[in-house]
């Protein structure tokens, strides 16, 4: 594939460390994996900890606050998601349903989040 040939690929994805969105442009090489230089070396300096332990590799490590962090955005995700179900079943207007569609999606996205 030459310069002239090279279709742009582009995609959204999730830094693999803080979860932020990135988006990779690039036409040659690797595709992105962290957002930022420190996202990279934050995940090397995981890696290296756990490296030798029963740790496994892939695992995600979480300080106490970031777990209830993620808690409180999965309770959020539930409540929503609840609050969809009764619209549905007190037939509500398209209007309403689709405002209550819109922060279920915001709060998934936001529940994706590990960090």
């Amino acid at each position: 594939m030459t310069a002239g040939t090279a279709q742009r690929r582009e995609r959204q994805v999730a830094c693999a460390w803080c979860g932020r969105e990135i988006v990779d442009a690039t036409t040659l090489g690797r595709r992105r994996k962290y957002c930022r230089r420190s996202c990279r070396q934050r995940a090397y300096e995981q890696r290296t900890l756990t490296a030798g332990t029963a740790i496994p590799e892939d695992a995600v490590i979480m300080r106490p606050e970031e777990v209830r962090d993620l808690a409180d955005r999965l309770f959020e995700l539930r409540c929503a998601a609840e609050d969809m179900a009764t619209a549905v079943r007190e037939e509500a207007d398209a209007t309403e349903l689709g405002g209550l569609a819109q922060t279920l999606v915001d709060l998934a996205v936001a529940a994706e989040r590990l960090r």
